[in-house]
């Protein structure tokens, strides 16, 4: 069975730091792309970023130069670093199977940016 476990959010000041980290299991992690999406308060879905199985790396506009997505195929686990968090950050945080909003998405990880 496929399972997506994240962990890592809470609640950080603003210009802070937090690495998210997504435990997958169920499936044959190093030939998926994986992706971060997250959902703002009262908001839809939003793509973040994408780690393709190809290698490459992509992220939406509002995090690029801030955010950095990297995985580690021998453990199975997606990373998310985010630096210089801003309020507008604020939002449940999901890791994905596939590119763009995903697939398959775990239960998601509160990261709530605030003073």
């Amino acid at each position: 069975e496929l399972q997506l476990v994240e962990s890592g959010g809470g609640l950080v000041e603003p210009g802070g730091s937090l690495t998210l980290s997504c435990a997958a299991s169920g499936f044959k992690f190093q030939y998926y792309t994986m992706s971060w999406v997250r959902q703002p308060p009262g908001k839809g879905l939003e793509w973040v970023s994408s780690f393709y199985s190809a290698g490459g790396r992509e992220y939406s506009d509002s995090v690029k130069g801030r955010f950095t997505i990297d995985r580690n195929n021998a453990n199975s686990t997606l990373y998310l670093t985010m630096n210089g968090l801003k309020s507008e950050d604020t939002a449940v945080y999901y890791c994905a199977t596939g590119s763009g909003l995903g697939t398959n998405r775990g239960q998601g990880t509160q990261v709530t940016v605030s003073s």
